[in-house]
This record gives C-alpha cells, sequence and structure tokens, in this order.
C-alpha cells in the first residue's frame, strides 16, 4: 500500500486497501491491550494536500485509529479518481462515475462520523475537512444523476421538470454547504489556499449557478407549499432509457438485479473466510489463519481441512444431504452470438465476445463433478451475475437458434425440464446453491466453535438462496418440482432445526463446559463443547473482519456497476467493451 508502483491500476490500488482495512480491523483490539512500557507501534502519515509530504503526523496513544482514518481517507480518495477517470460522455461512464463518486461519498461521511474523531491528524483528516470532501462527492453524484434526469425520456415532460427541480436544489443545497465549510474556517481556509485556491472559486460558481436555476424552475413547476427544504439523498439510477449500446444494457441487467440479490447486507464471515478465493487470508482446521500470497494470482490452493472427511451422523428427521440439479451441456457462446449478430451486429457481437466466452466457459466450469464445494459455490455465484447480464435480451424470439436450457429434477433424476427459459436456469442455479451450502453445512465438525459458526452461515446461505429462488425466480420459470415454492416451504421447517444444531453459545449464556451439548440442544450429538469467548483469539479476529466486512458493504452496497472495474469480477469493462477476466 506504501511502495509507490507504477504498475498498479486504480482498481488494483482499490483491492489492496480494501484487504489491508479488514486485517487493520482485525487486530485493532490488539492495539487497546498494549502495555504501557511496551514498544509503541508508531503511524506516520503525511498531507494528502501537501505536495512536499512535510509535517508528517504519527500517533502513539490512538495508533490504529490514525491508521483506519488515513485507509479510509485513501479509499475515497481512489474511488474519486475512478469516478474522475470515467468518460462521461456516454451513459455508462457517467453511471459508473456516479456510483464512485457516491462511494467516494460514503468513505469520506464514515471518515467524519466515525474514524476521525478523537484523532491528532493533519488537516486533511480534521472532521471540517471530512465533511467537506463528503459534501462535495455527494453533490458530483447529485449533478450526475440530474444530468441522467435530463436526458430521461421515459417520464412525461411534467414529471420530468419536477424531478429536475428537486434535483436542481438539492444540488445546490450540497455545493453551498461545503462552500460554507471553508470560509468560515481559518485553518482550513488557510489550508486551501495553500494548495490550489480555485477549489474555493469553484464551490461558490457553482452553488451560484445551480441556485438560479433551481429558482427558476420551482417558480415555473412548483406551489411555494412543495418547495423542498432539505437534501434528498441521491440513489442510483438507470442508464439512459435510449441507450442502443449493448453492453450498457447488459451493465444496466447486473445493475437491476444483482443488487436486490448478491448485496444483501447479510453477514456469512465464516464462510467467507474457510471457503472464497479473494479474501487476503484464510483460516484453516482448528482456528489457524493462513495469509495468501499477494503477488499469487487467483485461483488459490484450497484447504478443506476444515471440513471433516466423513459426514455428521443425524437422526432421521434431520435435512440430509440435498442432491444436486444436473443439466445437460450447452453451448451457450454459438447461440447468444449468433443472436447478437442476427439482430445487431457483427461489431456489437464482439463488444460483448468476452462476456459470452465466460458465460459458457463457466456453464461448463459449474457441471464439472471433479470440483470442490467452495470453487463450485464461486463458480456458481460468478455465472448468476453474467445471467442476470444477459436477461434484458430474454425471451431471444428473433433468433433462429435460441438456448434450450435442459435441467432433471434433483429429487427425481427421471424428470426433466426443458425450456428458452432463463428464469429456469437461474433458478436452477440459486438451488444448487442452496444444495452446496447444506452440503458445506451438514460436514462441517461440530465440536469446535469455528466448526459451527461455519455451518450456521452455510444454512443461512442455504436458506437465503432457496428464499430468493421461491421469490424471484419459480415465479417465472415452470420447472420440476424441486425448483418450485411449495419445496422451499417443506424445507424451511427442517432448516429451524439445522438451525438449533449448529448454534453456538453466546457469552452471556450458561457455559457449556463439561456438560453434554445434547443438554443444551436436544438435535444434536457428539463431544461436549467448551466456549470461553474471552480466550479466544481468532474469535476476536473474526469479530473486528466481521465489523470491517459489514461497514465496507454498507459503504459500497448501492453500487453493483463498479464491481466490473474490479480483479476478480468475472467480466471486466475495458474501453467500453465487456472482456472476460483473465484471473478468474
Amino acid at each position: 500500500m506504501v511502495e509507490p508502483r507504477a504498475d498498479l491500476s486504480l482498481p488494483m490500488q482499490l483491492d489492496c486497501l480494501l484487504h489491508y482495512f479488514k486485517c487493520l480491523s482485525m487486530v485493532a483490539r490488539l492495539f487497546t491491550s498494549l502495555s504501557s512500557d511496551a514498544d509503541p507501534i508508531l503511524f506516520v502519515w503525511y498531507d494528502a494536500f501537501n505536495p512536499d509530504h512535510q509535517d508528517g503526523v504519527s500517533s502513539q496513544r490512538s495508533a490504529i485509529q490514525l491508521e483506519k482514518a488515513a485507509v479510509v481517507f485513501n479509499l475515497g480518495a481512489i474511488y474519486s479518481q475512478i469516478a474522475a477517470s470515467c468518460d462521461r460522455t456516454t451513459a455508462l461512464g457517467r453511471h459508473l462515475a456516479m456510483e464512485a463518486f457516491k462511494v467516494a461519498a460514503n468513505f469520506f461521511r464514515q471518515l467524519w462520523q466515525v474514524f476521525a474523531k478523537d484523532v491528532v491528524a493533519t488537516l486533511d483528516l480534521t472532521l471540517v475537512f471530512a465533511e467537506f470532501l463528503h459534501l462535495l462527492f455527494s453533490a458530483q453524484a447529485s449533478e450526475l444523476e440530474l444530468r441522467e434526469e435530463l436526458n430521461n425520456n421515459d417520464a412525461s415532460y411534467a414529471l420530468q421538470q419536477h424531478r429536475c427541480a428537486l434535483l436542481f436544489r438539492s444540488v445546490y443545497e450540497l455545493y453551498s454547504r461545503a462552500y460554507e465549510l471553508i470560509p468560515t474556517d481559518s485553518a482550513a481556509r488557510k489550508h486551501v489556499d495553500s494548495f490550489d485556491q480555485t477549489w474555493v472559486t469553484h464551490l461558490y460558481q457553482k452553488a451560484t449557478f445551480f441556485e438560479a436555476e433551481a429558482s427558476q424552475r420551482q417558480s415555473s413547476i412548483l406551489p411555494k407549499s412543495e418547495r423542498p427544504r432539505k437534501f434528498r439523498s441521491v440513489t442510483s439510477c438507470a442508464l439512459d432509457h435510449d441507450a442502443e449500446c449493448v453492453p450498457e444494457i447488459l451493465v444496466r441487467g447486473i445493475c437491476c438485479r444483482v443488487r436486490k440479490v448478491l448485496y444483501e447486507d447479510r453477514k456469512q464471515t465464516y464462510i467467507d473466510l474457510n471457503l472464497s478465493e479473494y479474501n487476503p487470508f484464510k483460516m484453516m482446521k482448528y482456528g489457524k489463519l493462513v495469509a495468501y500470497p499477494w503477488d499469487m494470482p487467483p485461483p488459490y490452493p484450497t484447504d478443506l481441512a476444515i471440513l471433516s472427511s466423513s459426514l455428521v451422523s443425524l437422526s432421521s428427521d434431520i435435512l440430509a444431504f440435498i442432491p444436486l440439479k444436473k443439466s445437460e451441456p450447452l453451448n451457450l457462446y454459438e447461440s447468444l452470438r449468433s443472436y447478437f449478430v442476427l439482430k445487431y451486429s457483427e461489431s456489437v457481437a464482439e463488444r460483448v465476445d468476452g462476456l459470452l466466452e465466460m458465460l459458457h466457459k463457466l456453464r461448463n466450469e459449474m457441471l464439472r463433478d471433479d470440483l470442490s464445494l467452495p470453487l463450485r459455490r464461486d463458480c456458481l455465484m460468478r455465472y448468476y451475475k453474467c445471467l442476470c447480464m444477459i436477461e434484458p435480451f430474454f425471451p431471444m424470439n428473433a433468433s433462429p437458434n435460441p438456448p434450450i436450457f435442459v435441467w432433471y429434477n434433483a429429487i427425481n433424476p427421471q424428470q426433466h425440464s426443458s425450456q428458452h427459459n432463463i428464469h429456469l436456469e437461474k433458478a436452477s442455479v440459486l438451488f444448487n446453491l442452496a444444495a452446496i451450502c447444506t452440503h458445506i453445512a451438514l460436514s462441517c465438525d461440530l465440536t469446535t466453535v469455528q466448526g459451527r459458526r461455519l455451518a450456521m452461515d452455510a444454512k443461512k446461505d442455504a436458506t437465503y438462496w432457496f428464499y430468493l429462488m421461491s421469490m424471484f425466480e419459480s415465479r417465472k420459470a415452470s420447472g420440476t418440482i424441486d425448483v418450485s415454492r411449495h419445496y422451499f416451504h417443506v424445507l424451511d421447517f427442517q432448516f429451524h432445526h439445522l438451525e438449533l444444531m449448529f448454534r453456538v453459545p453466546q457469552p452471556h449464556e450458561p457455559s457449556l463446559s463439561g456438560y453434554p451439548v445434547s443438554a443444551y440442544y436436544p438435535s444434536t450429538s457428539g463431544p461436549p463443547l467448551a466456549y470461553d469467548p474471552s480466550s479466544d483469539v481468532t474469535q476476536q479476529f473474526v469479530l473486528g473482519y466481521s465489523t470491517a466486512h459489514s461497514l465496507l458493504q454498507r459503504v459500497c452496497r448501492a453500487a453493483p456497476c463498479l464491481d466490473l472495474l474490479s480483479e476478480v469480477s468475472p467480466v471486466k469493462i475495458k474501453d467500453g467493451n465487456l472482456v472476460a477476466n483473465a484471473a478468474t
């Protein structure tokens, strides 16, 4: 993170900072317990707006707070640089920039409200500067949203004018509040004048323009009683409604659908620490944390030692392993590419060729029987994201060779469903995600706290995937009984039994040490489970990681489009084209 490397792109720098922030949060508790006579760990940071890097500030009393505040500042700065580098002459570029500015504003809000408090630091980490940067990037995100609304041809003229009047007023208030912060603080004003005096002038001109425009539009459209008095929070909007660019339509598909499916604020931390390939470290057997070499490209070697070699013996009334659904092979690449050539052109097909290749590759991978459960889970999740991208083009009525999805009943393999229906494909993928999670949950070592937490997270994931299948895809897909809403309701009661079996005792509950587990959880069998959270260092680390993970999800949850810039995305945006990510 510190070493200047010209070969690191902005997304790679971002991934590094995000990983480092999670690791910092894991060890943060250790800094509060360091004795006064121990050699302190000092973090030295320089002012971001001072090009000479003078007057660096170190902190001993709140060392970890300074380090985390500086990392959060840099996360906001990287997102602002990503936003500024987007091509805002296109709908896709404006949408990427808007999302990046929103995330930057969210990071600076966290800096202002949480991380910069009680930190003796340079002026760029003071509360006034953090609030100023939060308002500045919120204003720029709102300005881009306003530009999208001005290009919106979907709404009626009166409704569009009403929305624009509200947005003009919101943008004015944000720029105005940002401008008022700096001149009223002598230290901040002196600091701004030392690196670039045009900042204040720019803000004043922006506020003046948007105030005049908002007043004109409101006076002609809105009655006085309906004029807004406070800022309306910025929400992500769709791309241009009349966009004819196929990559933009595909990106719109992942923005509209993946947000509600894969970006919920879920806290299944253990399953990601044990099974995901894209964390900076993994938890191995007996709770040992092992870091990945930073320069090691994915896929990383997966150690499944935490999964027991034999199945957990279960009573007859407890859910057994849910079998995976089988599917017939399908050449998605040829059928989709011929459709884009026929409906659009050869050049359009070339622009999305990377996505079509990745779809074909992921579908073949998910059908392999030799993949480990974690690898298959990651493959299915990436494939589901790609399916969300192509969903707007279904049904492909203009295609002479539409893809036909064939899936067999997981409960009765003699039955199958054959349809040109992408919702059948998505429902089947969600079913297999849930089935894999039940396999993982039921093969964990329940005699350890880590094993139980992993099992509980896997069970929650399974319930979540089944819920999504029943709520969104099953309603639009008439497949076999295993992907129906009725099947999920049948499983729901049995999942409750699993939750009792996997549940980890909390600190306020009676200690189970020396007592049979079955005395507290009748559905569980096995040796006694001792749990002392105060002496469980690994548990303290995971709690810190969970806090950081939840924070980052909350800050970035409204920006699924930005994931297409990530190094771990199955498809990446490059020069307006969708290309397959070689790393995956």
